[in-house]
């Protein structure tokens, strides 16, 4: 089979395509063949090897462990093992593939069933495979960690990326008022989305304004937390899905200080996959509620090009691939 392959940790220019073997099947497992994938940040951390602690979660320190990348899945079931119970040959399905050994940049995987869905029929396989890792991030950092109740107020920073995109629809599906953060070219985007406002950052800076609110979703946290600390009402919320390492690092190693100190909650968390809320997002996108934004779809072959745009920040919402 034909799969984006990595031998060495590094930028975009590392990744081949390559002729490599079938994967092989067990009593355990659902083989896959791969419609279409989906680029997201955690691809290009683990190309890169960076941060430097990607590389003791993963086990190995000088060479990738992981040769095919991609955690985003939709396709077609092309076989099942004597164990499977929920699907057969022939099933459209998409999931996430990032707790059982990712894969996903190739023609085939195989993977155990509770990676898996069925494929919402509303969807293409590429609008499928753009949904999985950004928007279980989103939901479970909205209504999760945040704890967003019905008729809050909600900042999403970073809202036209591929989290931010999704949340901006997710929380309007769960009763907020929702103020979205971009760039002027993508305010109409955005709009589009559900947003009740949409703040141009390039003429506003959120951080002087008075507008307080009970939860902030940060897909883009570049800025230090303590920034964003007096657009919260006390007892507010501040959630970071997304950013700079550095800014991870502070909300992780010292967001409960920062807690107590401000009264307002810091919070970073890891997204947990799941066939529940992979479940509640298909049902969402059956129903019309929810469907992605995408910027652009490439061929398998075209896969380094497209980390390169995401890492150089020139994405709106999502970019597909095409296997």
């Amino acid at each position: 089979m034909k799969a984006i392959v990595q031998t060495q940790y590094g930028s975009s220019d590392t990744l081949s395509l390559q002729e490599v073997d079938s994967p092989t099947m067990t009593d355990q497992s659902v083989l896959v063949r791969v419609h279409a994938t989906s680029v997201n940040s955690g691809d290009w951390h683990l190309m890169r090897g960076s941060p430097f602690l990607v590389r003791f979660i993963y086990g190995s320190l000088l060479k990738p462990k992981l040769k095919i990348l991609g955690f985003d899945v939709a396709g077609r079931v092309e076989a099942v093992g004597k164990a499977v119970t929920q699907f057969n040959p022939g099933d459209e399905v998409f999931g996430d593939l990032s707790e059982c050994g990712f894969g996903a940049f190739a023609e085939y995987v195989c993977c155990p069933e509770t990676a898996l869905v069925h494929k919402p029929i509303t969807a293409s396989f590429e609008e499928a495979a753009t949904v999985p890792g950004a928007a279980l991030t989103a939901l479970q950092g909205l209504r999760d960690v945040g704890q967003l109740q019905l008729g809050q107020r909600v900042l999403i920073n970073g809202a036209s990326g591929g989290v931010g995109s999704f949340a901006v629809q997710i929380a309007k599906i769960l009763g907020a008022e929702v103020t979205a953060v971009c760039n002027s070219q993508k305010l109409e985007k955005v709009r589009s989305l559900g947003a009740d406002h949409v703040i141009d950052y390039t003429q506003i800076d959120i951080t002087q304004a008075r507008q307080q609110y009970d939860l902030m979703l940060d897909a883009a946290g570049f800025r230090s937390v303590f920034d964003y600390l007096p657009t919260l009402v006390p007892q507010g919320t501040y959630v970071m899905v997304g950013g700079s390492t550095v800014r991870l690092f502070q909300v992780l190693l010292f967001g409960s200080i920062i807690s107590s100190i401000s009264r307002r909650k810091v919070k970073g968390f890891a997204v947990k996959p799941n066939q529940t809320d992979l479940l509640t997002l298909k049902a969402w996108m059956e129903a019309g509620k929810l469907m992605p934004l995408i910027d652009q779809c490439y061929p398998l072959s075209e896969l380094p090009t497209a980390i390169r745009r995401l890492e150089q920040r020139q994405v709106t919402g999502k970019v597909a691939i095409r296997v």
